[in-house]
């Protein structure tokens, strides 16, 4: 009897500080490089240390995720912006908490076909991902109409697909050009089958993308869990800066990523994939004042695409009060 009570308390002591009732935070993340954070988080043993219990799930993009958000499937979001305020704009109390990541995309073209700005995308055929998702709302919005010139309705052909089927598109001549993210786009320079036209973070450094969202009802009623996610999120951040080559090991290593040959034969290997993309995109979580504006602008954009079917301020989803909590910082 007294070996049984011993075993069983040291049993506890041996337990992990969130193990038992308490419930898992849900946090559903857009399978993108950019929210490296969230993987990091988890492989790293920092929402183990923050005593949290986390559930991931990864998503093809964020309006699925919103879904998700909205029927109470998920407490938490890595996901880009716009989701987040056109779900808010339907009534639902959603809520963006930190930042995520800056940067992420990139126009490719076919390395030998005809494109080579974006004025030589007219009467092309060029694949996005769903219409509404924060992806499209900065091509047709930022990239065809402001930058290009373009109506993304009628000079061009636009279609949609899933970021993993575009670079095999992009090879069999199905499109001539893609917008998409991380991985996907170093895989496709590296092999020298496409080519950058246009680098979204190099037209606007350090534009914001990814965001942790939720609704304020969970931040309401979990505001310590909350405090624990970020601040686990603060330190897989700092990781990613402090220690470049574990951290781009793991993310090869979650993504599944290959090595790749390049045009010249060489085989470049599925970590130099990583270092690669990194050209592109960074990763940070305080929410500066040009993010808000940036944050504004998608919205606008939003709002002219049709998308939006009335104006919002973007400080009326923003609310970094648990940040500034778990972090001690103040933005």
């Amino acid at each position: 009897m007294k070996r049984t009570i011993l075993g069983a308390a040291m049993a506890l002591l041996a337990a992990p500080a969130w193990a038992g009732d308490a419930q898992p935070l849900r946090i559903g993340w857009v399978s993108a490089m950019a929210n490296a954070p969230v993987l990091i988080a988890e492989k790293k043993g920092f929402f183990k240390e923050e005593g949290l219990a986390v559930e991931l799930r990864s998503f093809g993009d964020g309006p699925v995720i919103q879904q998700a958000v909205a029927s109470g499937d998920v407490d938490v979001a890595y996901v880009g912006a716009p989701p987040v305020y056109q779900w808010f704009a339907r009534g639902l109390d959603s809520v963006i908490l930190a930042k995520v990541n800056y940067g992420q995309a990139a126009l490719v073209a076919k390395a030998s076909g005809p494109i080579r700005t974006l004025a030589d995308l007219k009467g092309q055929r060029l694949a996005g991902v769903n219409r509404g998702s924060g992806m499209d709302v900065l091509l047709r919005g930022y990239i065809l109409k402001d930058v290009a010139k373009l109506d993304p309705e009628t000079d061009l052909q636009l279609s949609q697909m899933p970021a993993g089927n575009m670079n095999a598109a992009l090879d069999t001549g199905v499109v001539d050009a893609v917008f998409e993210w991380e991985p996907f786009i170093s895989q496709s320079v590296l092999r020298g089958a496409g080519r950058v036209v246009f680098d979204v973070n190099e037209a606007l450094p350090h534009y914001p993308w990814y965001v942790v969202a939720s609704t304020r009802k969970v931040a309401n009623e979990r505001p310590d869990d909350i405090v624990k996610l970020l601040r686990a999120h603060h330190k897989a951040i700092a990781f990613l800066s402090e220690h470049p080559d574990e951290a781009d090991k793991i993310i090869a290593e979650a993504f599944k990523l290959e090595p790749v040959q390049s045009a010249d034969g060489k085989v470049v290997p599925a970590q130099a994939i990583v270092s690669e993309a990194r050209k592109r995109l960074g990763w940070s979580d305080a929410i500066e004042s040009a993010d808000r504006a940036f944050i504004q602008r998608l919205m606008d954009y939003s709002q002219t695409l049709g998308i939006l079917s009335q104006p919002l301020k973007a400080d009326d989803v923003i609310d970094t009060a648990l940040w500034a909590r778990a972090t001690g910082e103040q933005n």
